[in-house]
């Protein structure tokens, strides 16, 4: 049934490397560094890497920012910088939607997660990184990686005050997202 994704993980290669570097830009302006848990979620982590190595995440807004809580993105699709962000969250990559890869990893601060809708097997290109703790999502979301460096740049991004931590006016981007092996 998950073939497709199967084979993506496999055809990754070099893409399929142990994290992400994340430049950006807005109110919080630097470099986050994220460690992958290929082991974890190989699935989810075949995803992130192949967007991100084609580009896929450059430019790509922080769209849903709560307070206390998380700062969401990339939504490929609906949530670059310059066009109708209006419809921001509310997309995915073409790459297809990814099966629930849960695990016993508790969403600490700091930790990411896989974005999804009601649906446990609908992740696609959106996550999210932890300000605070939320272990109410232990089992129910997939844990992808964490920070390991720039996590005050994290704390930094502008919040949302619209409704569901809509993010109003000009939002923060993730400038550039770079593969790291």
């Amino acid at each position: 049934m998950y073939k497709p994704l199967i084979a993506l993980a496999l055809l990754a290669g070099p893409a399929f490397g142990a994290g992400l570097e994340i430049d950006i830009a807005g109110e919080a302006n630097g470099t986050i560094t994220i460690d992958l848990f290929e082991d974890v979620a190989p699935l989810h982590t075949a995803q992130i890497t192949a967007i991100a190595a084609q580009g896929g995440y450059d430019n790509v807004v922080f769209h849903r920012v709560i307070d206390g809580f998380m700062a969401q993105t990339g939504d490929v699709e609906n949530g670059v910088l310059g066009s109708d962000l209006s419809r921001a969250g509310m997309g995915g990559s073409d790459l297809g939607n990814i099966p629930a890869e849960f695990s016993d990893l508790p969403f600490e601060r700091g930790v990411v997660g896989m974005a999804r809708s009601q649906n446990p097997n609908s992740a696609n290109s959106q996550f999210f990184i932890m300000f605070e703790p939320g272990y109410f999502l232990n089992g129910q979301y997939t844990v992808v990686g964490e920070v390991t460096a720039g996590m005050e740049i994290v704390d930094a991004i502008k919040r949302g005050t619209g409704a569901n931590g809509a993010v109003i006016g000009q939002p923060d981007v993730m400038a550039a997202v770079r593969v790291t092996e």
